[in-house]
């Protein structure tokens, strides 16, 4: 019996002392149960502050609530649009690992596919994308804001749009390694394995321990390895088939252009014999 009492009040403290650490005292605790609670915010950058602040704390729920505030506040504020599709995502890939997933539709009696239903993630960075776009038009310059461009774009899976902004990001200020990587990586997407080992060597070249450039270069270097392995083979092929059509149009003379052969000489009969 006492082993259990000492067991049961060695766990609370040991919550206890978890809670404490994690909500970092307690000006920290009013701040974070004024915010599940659900705090109204009147400055939309705040609002931001805060949500970036709970997303980095893996509050997804709670930094969604701050970020819909920021944007309801300030309906360009791109970054807040960005930072909810990356909350989003964090719970719709949660949802998908466990038994809440969404069901997929079933087609209809007619074999007709459903329509595919936009998930939140897709939603927010539908609206960067807007937001950004906005923003890129005051000031064409921005270099920050084509790089989360071409991020946004990227989670949309919009791979040539995204190319297309990393690429401006790095035309304006090409010594950022962050620049590079991205764009490095969107280019082994996109299967241009030789831009992309110029790009990630130039972010290593920036930033000597930037390990994610380095483990894309590989991937990159690996992907430009088979893709010159297979071009050969592929060049032989083509040869050979363009000898197989030379060959075939080759024309073979008719029987009008065969000469005929040569006349057999006779040998003159013998004189007759007169008698």
């Amino acid at each position: 019996m006492t082993k259990v009492l000492i067991f049961f009040f060695s766990a609370a403290l040991i919550l206890s002392g978890f809670a404490c650490s994690r909500n970092g005292g307690s000006g920290a605790n009013a701040n974070n149960a004024a915010t599940d609670a659900g705090q109204t915010f009147t400055d939309a950058n705040a609002a931001l502050a805060e949500g970036n602040r709970l997303l980095a704390a893996n509050e997804a729920e709670a930094a969604i609530n701050a970020y819909k505030q920021a944007t309801a506040l300030d309906p360009n504020l791109a970054e807040a649009y960005f930072k909810m599709g990356i909350a989003y995502s964090l719970i719709e890939m949660q949802q998908k690992q466990s038994a809440d997933a969404p069901e997929t539709p079933e087609p209809d009696e007619k074999g007709k596919k459903p329509k595919e239903i936009k998930t939140e993630s897709e939603k927010a960075f539908e609206k960067a994308v807007e937001a950004y776009k906005k923003i890129i038009d005051n000031n064409p310059n921005d270099d920050v804001s084509w790089f989360n461009l071409g991020r946004s774009y990227n989670k949309l899976n919009e791979d040539p749009d995204a190319e297309k902004a990393l690429r401006q990001a790095v035309k304006l200020k090409p010594d950022d390694t962050e620049y590079q990587t991205e764009l490095g990586a969107i280019l082994i997407k996109l299967a241009k394995y030789s831009e992309a080992v110029a790009a990630l060597n130039k972010a290593l070249e920036i930033d000597a321990d930037n390990s994610e450039a380095q483990e894309l270069l590989d991937d990159a270097k690996a992907g430009k390895k088979r893709v010159d392995y297979a071009l050969p083979k592929k060049e032989d092929k083509n040869a050979n088939k363009q000898d197989a059509n030379a060959n075939a149009n080759v024309e073979l003379p008719t029987n009008s252009q065969i000469p005929p052969p040569p006349a057999i000489k006779q040998s003159p009969k013998p004189p007759a014999n007169h008698q």
